[in-house]
């Protein structure tokens, strides 16, 4: 089934809680009908698909029509090997319920992704990740629909192209071409945690890894999730704001330099060194700044929020600009946002 909403508000529908309105607000129910959805919308106007609206910065009104899956359920397809046990959920459910239906089930493989916003369908275009743990350590298969071919696609993992908060389905050639119906999620009966992130291995320290339970390292998760980032349901905002800067051997070694010899936080990773935009940020000073309706969080720099839900898009963007300026200037480094804007 298929609803429509012409002149649709879309505050409840960003996290950030940004006023903003579209022409239409089109939600379906089922993947059959997404042909049709797509043949009743002239050719002429501008289309947008989101999920939880989790990871947006609406930056106007939407003219065109924007779509919204609520496709829903979980379909064990492959269960025969307790270590290999696939998924399929529908894009239109929200990821924390998939994760919380994992570990209720003593499945892992998705537990450190707990308390993460957004829907299954934005995890497999975003490749989500806490903790250690990314979406794609777990997708398969992402089912979709290909608004070019007119056509049903599966994308195996490898085609997916993941990379860090990035997908194919982010890429310039392939970005809103295709229509995600449904996620192959792999879990496992019998892996295990994977406490490899600090805060996670410090909480567990001492504790048996064979007496620990999905629904212990998801409880560990939200705890310690909620003790830096705000509730998006009471405080707006979009989550993690920017992404955390790779940097190249010599630019390490500089920024080392910078900062008076000594290492700052980092992961080696392919291609060089990964820094917290966090830290970088709040290098700056920029944890606890306020300015008119927009604000750098308290407890963590990496998240702007909209505290008087009265922000408009023009000073988030002030905001974003001054926080990747002043950074850029004081250590030669350019963040990039991880938020959408549209």
């Amino acid at each position: 089934m298929i609803k429509r909403i012409d002149n649709y508000d879309l505050t409840p529908r960003n996290t950030f809680a940004m006023k903003v309105k579209c022409g239409a607000f089109m939600e379906y129910d089922s993947a059959a009908d997404i042909p049709f959805l797509l043949s009743s919308v002239r050719k002429d106007v501008d289309t947008f698909h989101i999920g939880g609206g989790s990871n947006l910065l609406f930056t106007r009104d939407f003219p065109g029509v924007v779509f919204h899956s609520a496709i829903k359920g979980y379909e064990i397809i492959s269960d025969e090997n307790p270590q290999d046990i696939i998924v399929r959920v529908g894009a239109g459910e929200i990821m924390d319920d998939f994760v919380r239906w994992s570990c209720d089930r003593h499945l892992w493989g998705v537990e450190n992704l707990s308390g993460i916003p957004g829907e299954v369908g934005a995890s497999a275009v975003q490749n989500v990740g806490a903790y250690g743990t990314e979406a794609c350590d777990s997708i398969v298969a992402v089912h979709a629909y290909d608004k070019v071919g007119r056509d049903f696609v599966t994308f195996t993992n490898e085609q997916c192209r993941y990379g860090y908060r990035d997908s194919i389905f982010k890429k310039p050639d392939s970005k809103r071409r295709y229509i995600i119906h449904a996620v192959d999620y792999r879990l496992s009966a019998t892996k295990g945690p994977e406490l490899s992130y600090p805060a996670l291995q410090k909480l567990f320290e001492g504790k048996d890894r064979n007496t620990i339970t999905p629904n212990d390292v998801r409880a560990a998760v939200i705890a310690t999730r909620d003790s830096k980032l705000p509730d998006p349901s009471v405080t707006p905002s979009a989550g993690s704001f920017f992404k955390n800067p790779v940097i190249s051997d010599d630019s390490f070694y500089r920024l080392c330099e910078t900062i008076g010899g000594h290492e700052p936080p980092h992961y080696k990773v392919d291609g060089g060194y990964k820094i917290p935009a966090a830290w970088l940020i709040d290098q700056c000073g920029w944890k606890g700044y306020e300015d008119g309706n927009v604000a750098v969080w308290r407890l963590q720099p990496l998240v702007i929020v909209n505290p008087k839900r009265e922000a408009t898009p023009d000073e988030v963007i002030a905001l974003e600009r001054k926080i990747i300026q002043s950074v850029r200037d004081r250590f030669d480094i350019t963040l990039s946002p991880e938020v959408e804007h549209i």
